[in-house]
């Protein structure tokens, strides 16, 4: 895919539970190169019991030691990225045989509560060398762990007023460790519906809830919440059940005050796109409504789910992101660069200065 592509970014998910921070760093560093800095890692922790004993574990560790760890992982991986290879280290000399000069070579060495490792980094400095970091633990711990490292959020709630207290935190909390608050993206899950018509959008909605399986539905939520929800009657009110082998941060948004939710309507709500909101219309109310989410939230944009794909993505770039452009909220060009420089803006090819992996930079201006 890189191969064929300029500006496209590519995010891939991998936990910190299942492998050593070395390898990982490794791989990460391959893939930069191969893709020219369009690499992005979504970090994640892993809640799956399941899981976890695919990997010889015995079972899920709790979930904020998970994120404990994850501190860690990211210190020893920042270090292989930052640390071990100084710039004006690769020479790529050809008439004297030397590839780099191994006194900008450094070996790392760590010895923590969680991993120990000692090597030098086998892959030299990628186009981005971190690669641009994602996170999506909403909990307590995991905002905690998004103000220390992530350089952008995936928030996943039905509710404004939600994503907007979680938007506020987690910028609270990044500004109290010295970084830019505004220096975190946040994109909000959510499922877009268009049709050329209002009426048109609705019929189609219809018929994507008419394919609907609530059994299946009921089992995937019972698997993000660890919660077996086959004993409860559909109308039977969701029972608030917080577990170690879940994401937290799902219970919570449907454990508010403000709106009991029965089992039957948090399985129909999540039929289609997950967790987030459904929007349903045409492309100027779709329009109209992004917009709202975005000025009463202060999020800076969305991960979009889908009801059925491809139709679902090619609805929406057909119709709703000239809406978007004609209103000037959505880009018409791509930025050069590395994604860093693409996502965040001109100038920013490295991490900035507040950032925990820039305290172990080697040999940067």
């Amino acid at each position: 895919m890189a191969s064929v592509t300029e500006h496209l970014g590519f995010g891939v998910t991998a936990s910190v539970s299942y492998e050593p921070p070395f390898t990982l760093a490794r791989r990460f560093s391959t893939l930069d190169h191969l893709t020219d800095g369009r690499i992005a890692w979504n970090i994640v922790t892993g809640y799956s019991a399941a899981a976890s004993r695919a990997v010889g574990r015995p079972g899920i560790t709790a979930h904020d030691t998970r994120y404990d760890i994850a501190d860690e992982f990211l210190d020893v991986v920042y270090r292989l990225w930052e640390e071990s290879w100084e710039d004006g280290a690769v020479l790529r000399d050809r008439e004297r045989g030397l590839f780099a000069d191994p006194s900008k070579i450094h070996r790392i060495e760590h010895t923590g509560e969680h991993f120990r490792m000692e090597g030098i980094h086998l892959v030299d400095p990628s186009p981005q060398r971190t690669p641009f970091l994602f996170q999506a633990g909403a909990s307590n711990r995991g905002r905690d762990f998004a103000a220390a490292h992530a350089e952008a959020v995936f928030l996943s709630d039905p509710s404004k007023a939600a994503i907007k207290a979680t938007v506020a935190d987690t910028r609270r909390r990044a500004a109290a460790r010295g970084r830019d608050p505004a220096g975190i993206l946040f994109f909000a899950l959510m499922t877009v519906i268009v049709g050329r018509t209002e009426a048109e959008a609705h019929d189609k909605h219809r018929d994507y809830l008419a394919h609907v399986d609530p059994e299946g539905a009921l089992a995937l939520f019972s698997g993000w919440t660890g919660i077996d929800l086959a004993p409860y009657d559909l109308d039977d009110p969701f029972p608030v059940i917080r577990k170690e082998n879940a994401i937290a941060s799902l219970v919570e948004s449907f454990a508010r005050p403000e709106k009991a939710w029965t089992i039957r309507e948090i399985v129909t709500h999540n039929a289609i796109g997950g967790r987030g909101p459904v929007l349903v219309g045409s492309a100027a109310q779709v329009a109209d409504a992004l917009e709202a989410w975005m000025d009463e939230t202060d999020i800076d944009g969305f991960n979009l789910s889908y009801a059925v794909t491809p139709e679902g993505y090619g609805d929406f770039i057909e119709l709703v992101v000239p809406e978007l452009q004609s209103r000037g909220r959505y880009k018409t060009a791509y930025a050069p660069g590395p994604l860093r420089e693409k996502v965040v803006g001109p100038g920013q090819r490295l991490l900035p200065a507040s950032h925990p992996a820039a305290r172990f930079r080697r040999g940067k201006q």
